[in-house]
C-alpha cells in the first residue's frame, strides 16, 4: 500500500530533510513507484505537485528536495497503486475548496465495498477509493457545519465520520485546511515533535545526517507523522488502531 508524510508547525519550515528520505521510498528503498505528490499550505494559498513517476527518479521530486519551500502544514504521499490506473488524476493528495480555504487529503489503504452516495458538490477525477472517500467526508464535514467550524469543532466531525469509512477496510489518512493537520490510524501512523533544545537526527533511507540546533530556534516546533519513522535515532510515538489525532502548531493537541 501506500505511505504517507505530514508535517505540522508553529512557524513555517521546510520538509527538505524529510522528504529526503520519504522520496526514496518511493521506487528506491521501497516499491512505492505509481506516483507521488506533496502540497504546501501558505496562508491562504496552496502549492499543490503531483506525478505519476516513481518519486526516486521525478524530475518534479528533485525538485522538491533542493527548493526551501516554507509552510506551516504540508502532506506527501508516495503512491502502491490498489485501486486505479497509475495516472495523474488519481496521484495524491487531492484538493478541494470548501468555506473559501482548500482542503488536501492523502489516504493509504483500501476500501472495499465502499459507495457512498454523493449528491453535493465534492466528485472524484480519478477512480480511486481515496478521492471517493475524501469527496464524501467534504460531503459530509459542509452538510454537519452551516459555516466554518473551529479545529474542536472540525475533529470531532471526523472522529464520527472516520469509522464510517474505516469499516470499509484500512483507512489511514492525513487533512489540513491550512489551519490543523488530521492524521487518522487504521494500521500504522507514526509522529515526532522536534522542539527546542533540538537535536540532530539520521535518515532511515538516505545518508544524510541534520543538527537542527544549527537551523531553528526556541519558537520552532515541528510536528511530523509519517507511515512508518523516517529516522532511526528519534523516537516515534505509534498511534492506536483507529485513533485520530489532531496536530497545532507543531504538537498534538490533547
Amino acid at each position: 500500500m501506500c505511505q504517507l508524510l505530514g508535517m505540522n508547525c508553529s512557524t513555517p519550515t521546510d520538509v527538505m530533510f524529510s522528504f529526503a528520505g520519504f522520496a526514496e521510498r518511493g521506487g528506491n528503498t521501497d516499491h512505492h513507484a505509481d506516483g507521488w505528490g506533496i502540497a504546501f499550505f501558505e496562508d491562504k494559498g496552496l502549492r499543490h505537485f503531483v506525478d505519476h513517476q516513481a518519486a526516486c527518479e521525478s524530475p518534479v521530486a528533485e525538485l522538491i528536495r533542493r527548493y526551501p519551500i516554507k509552510s506551516r502544514n504540508v502532506i506527501s504521499h508516495i503512491r502502491k497503486a490498489t485501486q486505479g490506473v497509475v495516472t495523474l488524476e488519481n496521484c495524491h493528495p487531492f484538493v478541494r475548496e470548501l468555506w473559501g480555504r482548500y482542503w488536501v487529503f492523502a489516504h493509504n489503504g483500501d476500501l472495499k465495498n465502499f459507495a457512498p452516495r454523493l449528491h453535493g458538490n465534492f466528485h472524484p477525477v480519478g477512480n480511486t477509493d481515496s478521492e471517493l472517500a475524501f469527496c464524501w467526508l467534504m460531503q459530509e464535514l459542509a452538510k454537519s457545519h452551516a459555516g466554518v467550524p473551529s479545529v474542536e469543532e472540525l475533529t470531532l466531525t471526523l472522529q464520527e465520520l472516520s469509522p464510517m469509512i474505516a469499516r470499509h477496510g484500512t483507512f489511514n489518512f492525513m487533512l489540513s485546511n491550512g489551519e490543523a493537520l488530521w492524521a487518522h490510524a487504521s494500521t500504522k501512523l507514526y509522529y515526532v515533535v522536534r522542539e527546542y533544545p533540538f537535536k540532530s537526527a539520521t535518515l532511515c533511507d538516505e545518508d544524510l545526517c541534520v543538527n537542527f540546533a544549527e537551523h531553528a530556534g526556541p519558537e520552532d516546533r515541528v510536528a511530523v507523522v509519517v507511515t512508518a519513522p523516517l529516522t532511526s535515532d528519534e523516537t516515534w510515538t505509534a498511534f492506536a488502531p483507529g485513533e485520530l489525532k489532531v496536530f497545532v502548531a507543531g504538537a498534538p493537541l490533547p
